[in-house]
């Protein structure tokens, strides 16, 4: 038995909208895939409704209007996942910021350009 897709992921629009392009949805960078699939996972565990997610990027994304940011669609996706799992107690501020640093300084890179690592 396989679970079926929460209906309420495909079915945002207006400012919270995935994007698309022919109807499917579209990744500039992997990041922003694995994020994605991150924030539906949690969700099809029953770890958050979908309304609070959306919630939590609606107002993510109104913040970054309101203070002009120049960031893409799926930075303020990044964003409001982490506030929701920090709201969720799902991962500390030390642990993000952790996990962060070792990103940015290349420590850790799941990725290489011949494959996944694991």
């Amino acid at each position: 038995m396989t679970a079926e897709a929460d209906p309420e992921v495909a079915q945002m629009e207006g400012v919270e909208a995935l994007p698309r392009k022919n109807g499917e949805l579209t990744f500039d960078a992997l990041w922003e895939g694995r994020v994605f699939g991150m924030a539906v996972g949690l969700n099809d565990q029953g770890v958050y409704m979908w309304r609070e997610f959306r919630d939590q990027l609606v107002e993510e994304i109104g913040a970054a209007d309101a203070a002009e940011s120049e960031s893409t669609y799926y930075e303020r996706f990044l964003a409001a996942f982490e506030k929701l799992a920090l709201k969720k107690d799902l991962v500390t501020l030390g642990e993000l910021d952790a996990r962060t640093e070792e990103y940015a300084s290349g420590e850790r890179d799941d990725f290489e350009e011949h494959g996944h690592q694991h």
